[in-house]
């Protein structure tokens, strides 16, 4: 079975070898510290589920989802390496271009082999320039319109299910993702702003 998942995953999204660490990152320190406590959340998170059952596993049940925003596609990347070497997981990055379908159906079924996949592994899943989802929604026009905003749609809820850690990058800077889709935000635990410290807006942290 974890042969399997692993196949499954080295279909659908590359692994990547976290060499980044703290030392890394070049972030405020308020903003190493949001990134910080998801590593603590996830950790925390993990070793109740992993624990016989108590009532906290019930609040432990739903991973943690994070977004990376602004910066460029190296210090999100760099971000994403740190969280999983501070886990001790294994991180496979997933290209929105090897997973969407322009058959009907066929990118939900992706979707769905990637989060099964990665939950039976225990990885972590990084969606890199993810700005898809943070775009407007489009008027529906037809049946593929439709479709297209339901593979969004399906992917969404699927982090919100999700046991692990799941990581979305964007090229948005942080307000524009608020002012984009507060859909996407709703599902988000963590917001970490990569801007430029002279570029960065107040905000970030918990949600």
């Amino acid at each position: 079975m974890r042969e399997q998942a692993k196949a499954t995953l080295a279909r659908l999204a590359r692994k990547v070898e976290p060499r980044a660490t703290w030392s890394d990152l070049r972030l405020t320190a308020a903003q190493e510290q949001t990134l910080r406590e998801v590593c603590l959340d996830a950790h925390e998170r993990a070793t109740i589920r992993a624990r016989p059952a108590t009532a906290d596993q019930a609040a432990a049940a739903s991973g943690v989802a994070v977004l990376l925003v602004g910066g460029d596609t190296g210090a999100r990347l760099v971000a994403a390496e740190v969280a999983a070497r501070d886990l001790h997981l294994d991180l496979y990055r997933v290209d929105l271009s090897r997973v969407v379908s322009k058959y009907i159906g066929e990118t939900e079924k992706n979707m769905q082999r990637i989060f099964d996949a990665a939950e039976h592994l225990g990885v972590i899943l990084f969606f890199d320039e993810a700005d898809a989802l943070f775009g407007k929604r489009t008027e529906v026009k037809d049946s593929h319109d439709r479709y297209a905003n339901l593979d969004v749609s399906f992917l969404l809820a699927r982090i919100e299910a999700s046991t692990g850690l799941v990581i979305l990058a964007t090229n948005f800077r942080a307000t524009e993702a608020e002012a984009e889709s507060d859909a996407v935000l709703r599902r988000i635990r963590y917001v970490v702003d990569l801007a430029p410290p002279s570029r960065r807006p107040p905000g970030g942290g918990p949600r």
